[in-house]
């Protein structure tokens, strides 16, 4: 076998079978039939990136496999079909000859390439057949071939699948007086073709026509602020009040959506300003709490550090760290401090040590420990 040509099993001499290549197969590759091969024949294994994958059905586990789901019956187009018979209809003798004429008329439009008008006709999926003889009906289908007399009959096509109607971009003037501009769509469905069919002339413009008063009604009833945060609850208010009147022209409102909602030039700017504002508030009211915060943390630290030994402490730990830096300053000591210090050294100045002892006895213990790391650090 060559190196260069797809790698295959040859047949083999004692039967008409061979192995099957899978290289999808988890065991590498390979689908052993029953079958007698020659010892002569190599099978050298194929790598296949994903660019390149053999076309061929695809395991479980493979990652790029796309589950399709069947098609269920209950979610199908439901059956609309119903026969209310002829009885009901009296032509009369004319209508007898009509009907037998259509019947003649029929027969030989039913053939191929023939003038005569075809007595079949083609309801599509997703809508439904509705019959009338003489004007009258008697019929509906469902979608499929149906036949009809070319002479007495008619037949109707109602979509009964979810369609749109986009309302319009309509002005309205709310109850602070602003005006809007409000782009929205509906979105119905046919569940009574005859009613949508025989009970109203023109249904997609009475659906229009009924929403577009509606959305100026409700709207005009709110403040722009609400019309504005309330966008979802004016939708639904609006498709529950067309879907009450749509019930009865054999029509179901699914849902209505607010597209856009355009404001003019100054109303707009007049509504981001108060957004504006609102957002500086809020950061004043947040900075005026945090600084309560920390005067209350500072008055209890005051309380804290009332002692004058722990203010004598934290004195020379400021003198401390000021004194750790190379550069030449300037220090104010407090008047108190500098008062105590001279006063002892000048009471002791033969010995340092006692002039260290004194001055720990004015200032207590904990000013002490503080002096004296004042001092070594000085």
């Amino acid at each position: 076998m060559s190196q260069d040509t797809k790698h295959r099993v040859e047949p083999s001499e004692h039967s008409g079978n061979s192995n099957v290549v899978d290289h999808h197969a988890p065991n590498g590759g390979y689908i052993p039939y029953p079958c007698v091969r020659r010892a002569t024949d190599s099978i050298r294994p194929l790598s296949v990136t994903d660019d390149q994958a053999p076309a061929g059905p695809r395991r479980p586990g493979d990652p790029h496999v796309i589950k399709v789901q069947p098609l269920k019956r209950a979610e199908m187009q439901p059956s609309y079909a119903q026969d209310l018979g002829t009885g009901e209809i009296d032509h009369g003798f004319y209508g007898s000859m009509m009907q037998a004429l259509g019947a003649c008329v029929g027969f030989c439009g039913a053939i191929p390439c023939c003038p005569f008008p075809n007595p079949f006709r083609n309801i599509p999926q997703g809508s439904v057949g509705l019959v009338t003889r003489f004007g009258k009906f008697y019929k509906s289908v469902d979608p499929g071939l149906v036949q009809i007399n070319p002479c007495t009959e008619s037949a109707r096509i109602v979509d009964v699948k979810i369609q749109i109607i986009s309302i319009g971009r309509q002005n309205v003037i709310t109850r602070d007086n602003v005006d809007v501009e409000i782009d929205s769509v509906m979105y119905f469905q046919i569940i009574n073709p005859y009613r949508a069919t025989f009970g109203i002339t023109d249904l997609r413009q009475a659906l229009t026509e009924r929403a577009q008063t509606t959305l100026r009604h409700v709207v005009g009833a709110r403040a722009v602020q609400s019309v504005v945060t309330e966008r979802e609850a004016i939708a639904f208010e609006i498709a529950e009040i067309v879907g009450d009147v749509a019930d009865k022209w054999g029509v179901a409102v699914e849902g209505i959506l607010i597209k856009d909602i355009v404001f003019s030039a100054d109303v707009s700017a007049s509504l981001s300003s108060a957004a504006q504002q609102k957002r500086i508030g809020e950061s004043k009211v947040i900075a005026a709490r945090a600084e309560v915060d920390a005067a209350r943390l500072m008055r209890q630290a005051a309380d804290i550090l009332a002692s004058p030994a722990a203010m004598q402490i934290r004195q020379l730990e400021a003198l401390q760290a000021m004194a750790k830096t190379a550069q030449s300053k300037v220090v104010f000591v407090p008047m108190q401090l500098q008062s105590d210090v001279v006063g002892q050294m000048a009471a002791h100045p033969q010995a340092s040590g006692s002039g260290l002892q004194s001055m720990s006895d004015g200032i207590g213990p904990a000013g002490e420990v503080g002096l004296l790391n004042s001092v070594s650090s000085m």
